[in-house]
C-alpha cells in the first residue's frame, strides 16, 4: 500500500504559510513505515524542533484503478477517515529553500496518523463533512470538505493519471488552516463529523 498526500488544497492554509496557489494538486508520497502504530504515542524526532500537526480527511481505495474518470471515482472508495500529516516544518523550510524534495520532513517514521475509517454512507454528502483537531481540549484546526480546492473525486481522477491506485492505498486530501507545533505531553483528538477518529499523545 502507499500513502498519497495532497498539499495546498485549502485556500486559508495556503495563505497562512504564504505559499502560492497551485495550478494543479500538489502530490507527494509517504512510505508505509511513516504510519504511526495504533495506540502508540507520537515521538517528536530529534532532527526537528518544530513539528506541526496537519489534520486531514483520508480516503481508502478499495478497487484497482488507473486513469479514473471523475464521474466514476466514487466507485473506488467506500470508507472515509481522518488522520494527521506530521511535518517537520523547520526541515521542510530548509529543503524548500534549496529546491529539494520534502520527504525527510514529511515521510519520517510515525509522520502519518491513520485514524478510524467510517462508511461513506454515514455522511449525506462527502463534499460537506465537518472535521476538526483538538489539542489539549482546544480546537486548533477546523475544516469542511466543501472548502477543498479539488474535491475527493477530482483528486482520485488526478492522482490516478500518475499512479495506479491499489486496494488499501490511502489518500490524504489536504489540511485546513490552523496548523501549529506540537510539544511533549500534548494530546491530539481528531473528529470527523461526530465521530472521534483518533486520540494521540505526543512524547
Amino acid at each position: 500500500m502507499k500513502i498519497i498526500c495532497i498539499g495546498r488544497n485549502y485556500t486559508a492554509h495556503i495563505e497562512e504559510l504564504a505559499n502560492e496557489r497551485p495550478e494543479h494538486p500538489v502530490v507527494f508520497l509517504k512510505p508505509d513505515t511513516s504510519i504511526l502504530i495504533k495506540k502508540q504515542p507520537f515521538f517528536i524526532p530529534d532532527f526537528s524542533s518544530d513539528v506541526h500537526h496537519e489534520v486531514e480527511v483520508l480516503i481508502k481505495i478499495d478497487r484497482i484503478g488507473k486513469h479514473i474518470d471523475k464521474k466514476f471515482a466514487h466507485k473506488y472508495y467506500s470508507e472515509i477517515g481522518l488522520g494527521i500529516d506530521f511535518t517537520a516544518r523547520d526541515l521542510q523550510s530548509q529543503l524548500k529553500a534549496k529546491g529539494l524534495p520534502w520527504e525527510k520532513a514529511k515521510a519520517f517514521d510515525g509522520a502519518a496518523v491513520v485514524g478510524n475509517f467510517y462508511s461513506k454512507t454515514k455522511f449525506p454528502d462527502v463534499n460537506d463533512i465537518d472535521f476538526f483537531l483538538q489539542k489539549n481540549k482546544q480546537k486548533v484546526q477546523v475544516g469542511n470538505t466543501s472548502f477543498m480546492l479539488w474535491k475527493i473525486d477530482e483528486l482520485i481522477e488526478y492522482v490516478s493519471k500518475y499512479f495506479t491506485l491499489k486496494i488499501g492505498d490511502i489518500i490524504f486530501t489536504g489540511t485546513p488552516a490552523g496548523v501549529g507545533a506540537v510539544q511533549p505531553n500534548d494530546r491530539l483528538l481528531g473528529f470527523l463529523g461526530k465521530e472521534q477518529a483518533f486520540d494521540i499523545k505526543v512524547k
